[in-house]
């Protein structure tokens, strides 16, 4: 689920990353009520351009982290932290 969700976010970087104006232009249609009005200054593409960069770069390296976790199995309470059995056998 974790890796699901970066991925989302990772597609979603790199679309604004890419292509900010048509992002920057969406967002305007959703927050404005007369987005006609409403002008984006030019730093504001560049601040979309940024904001998707950084999530692209967040999501890459939480998904490297998600496929190199050390899945190792849990230890019982009969075993310590070497593995090793403390069980006497009688």
């Amino acid at each position: 689920m974790r890796a699901a969700l970066l991925l989302v976010v990772g597609l979603v970087g790199l679309i604004q990353t890419l292509a900010p104006r048509p992002v920057v232009r969406a967002w305007t249609r959703v927050v404005y009520r007369d987005a006609g009005d409403a002008e984006p200054r030019e730093w504001a593409y560049v601040a979309a351009r940024a904001e998707g960069a950084a999530l692209t770069l967040v999501s890459l390296v939480g998904l490297f982290r998600v496929a190199t976790a050390d899945t190792a199995p849990e230890t019982t309470l009969d075993e310590d932290a070497t593995g090793t059995d403390d069980r006497i056998d009688e």
